[in-house]
């Protein structure tokens, strides 16, 4: 699950999502298959409060249905067409539950967990208790846009392991990050904003660093070369071998 003294790790974006339907089963199966050391997923949270790994907070852009997931049952949602869109013979595939991801991934598999939606009480019971469940706690790691929700879910378990996604240059990255509050495990920045400096510094003061989302070989090169933690693509297979000729 680390990265290692030598490796930059691979972190699928919602699975393989250049390849298959994002955030579906079929994507993270392939993703796996391409080696990938690490899974990106985002959740929302289903009217009757499970855990729906999906991008966007309707289901009208990546199925055959229409409607926001905050007023959806997991009844209906499962009856969606959630591959269709991006070719017919993903048909088959479903919104995940965040249960079953866990239930396919490996355990030696980083998960982060990126949360799309308002906080609740209920979102944080759900999401903590899965990850005892599945015994995640330390292949699991929880980012979002939104730090106020972080800092509460590191309160509540303060063992958890926390990632700040941001899209801003600051003076010193490794700076905001100690604003937080908390002790934050990762830096999920916009790849663009983040230079070598930068990532040297948070990487030597115990920060891992993991830019969203780089799919180009030329942005994937200046990335490797950069020395970051791990990167977010979409495309697990070219990432690999582009490291392995680095």
């Amino acid at each position: 699950m680390e990265q290692n003294a030598y490796k930059t790790i691979i972190i699928g974006h919602r699975g393989a999502a250049g390849e298959a339907p994002e955030n579906t089963l079929g994507s993270f199966q392939l993703a796996l298959e391409q080696k990938a050391e690490a899974l990106e997923l985002d959740i929302h949270e289903s009217a009757d409060g499970e855990l729906i790994v999906c991008h966007d907070a309707t289901v009208d852009r990546t199925t055959n249905g229409s409607g926001e997931i905050s007023l959806m049952t997991v009844e209906e949602l499962r009856k969606l067409d959630a591959g269709s869109w991006f070719a017919a013979h993903f048909s088959a595939e479903k919104l995940p539950l965040l249960e079953e991801i866990f239930v396919l991934v490996p355990a030696e598999i980083m998960i982060n967990i990126e949360v799309k939606c308002a906080y609740s009480d209920r979102l944080q019971q759900r999401l903590l208790q899965l990850i005892e469940q599945y015994n995640r706690l330390d292949s699991v790691v929880v980012s979002s846009f939104n730090h106020k929700i972080l800092v509460k879910l590191k309160r509540a378990e303060p063992q958890l392991k926390i990632g700040l996604l941001y899209s801003a240059n600051f003076q010193s990255h490794r700076q905001m990050a100690a604003s937080a509050g908390i002790e934050v495990y990762s830096l999920h920045p916009a790849y663009r904003l983040i230079d070598a400096e930068d990532v040297g510094d948070a990487v030597q003061n115990g920060l891992r660093v993991y830019p969203y989302t780089i799919n180009a070989e030329d942005e994937l090169k200046k990335a490797l070369a950069t020395g970051v933690s791990g990167i977010i693509t979409d495309y697990p297979g070219r990432l690999r071998a582009l490291r392995e000729a680095h």
